[in-house]
């Protein structure tokens, strides 16, 4: 099982990596991270991953994911990685993203007239694309198109598709395996939760 993963400068780690750490652990899975050249690609926050391979060299895969990042909006001009990306969707099983990268597959007219998610600075945005933004679910799935919210909703999209992929036990040990279980300090994780001054702060940073 082919997992392809995009990269392009600019995008969140976290989108592509917490993903990962799920995915990779499928038995027969193969990992593929692909940019429009081959070497290290930077993250927002400069951490580089490395790309395997160009996008002439993937052609094809059982899952497609695509993260996220501030490095979005220039994806979502480039006729080369929406090609790319409606390209290898033809042949996939699965077809993901994490964060705003639901972006790039609206824009590449993957999601028109299909519920989808994203990060809630940019959720309208995917009604640009024909798309219909769903804020209130982490994870939306419709068809073979899967989308997460923010950053960390990577690592429930991960387990929920190992889940259907391999199975619930295969992702539960999976999800063992990392010690997944979050506890977190705060209860201040989507928009629903936080209190309007935290709101407002989570805007500043989002625009610095």
């Amino acid at each position: 099982m082919r997992i392809a993963f995009l990269l392009y400068d600019d995008f969140t780690a976290l989108d592509a990596v917490g993903p990962y750490e799920v995915l990779s652990r499928i038995p027969g899975a193969e990992v593929v991270f692909t940019a429009a050249k081959p070497g290290p690609v930077r993250s927002d926050m400069t951490l580089a991953l490395t790309a395997d391979a160009t996008l002439d060299e993937v052609d094809s895969a059982d899952v497609l994911l695509v993260p996220g990042g501030p490095g979005t909006e220039a994806q979502l001009t480039d006729p080369a990685v929406l090609d790319w990306v409606r390209r290898v969707d033809a042949t996939t099983t699965w077809t993901t993203s994490v964060c705003s990268g639901s972006l790039i597959l609206a824009a590449a007219g993957l999601l028109e007239g299909r519920r989808a998610t994203s990060h809630w600075g940019v959720l309208d945005g995917l009604t640009r694309f024909g798309a219909e933004p769903t804020g209130t679910e982490r994870i939306v799935v419709d068809g073979k198109y899967a989308t997460a919210a923010g950053v960390s909703a990577g690592i429930d999209l991960a387990l929920r598709l190992t889940g259907l992929i391999a199975g619930d036990g295969t992702a539960q040990a999976i999800q063992l395996l990392i010690e997944y279980d979050p506890q977190p300090p705060y209860a201040a994780g989507s928009l629903a939760k936080a209190s309007p001054a935290v709101v407002e702060g989570a805007k500043r940073l989002l625009t610095a």
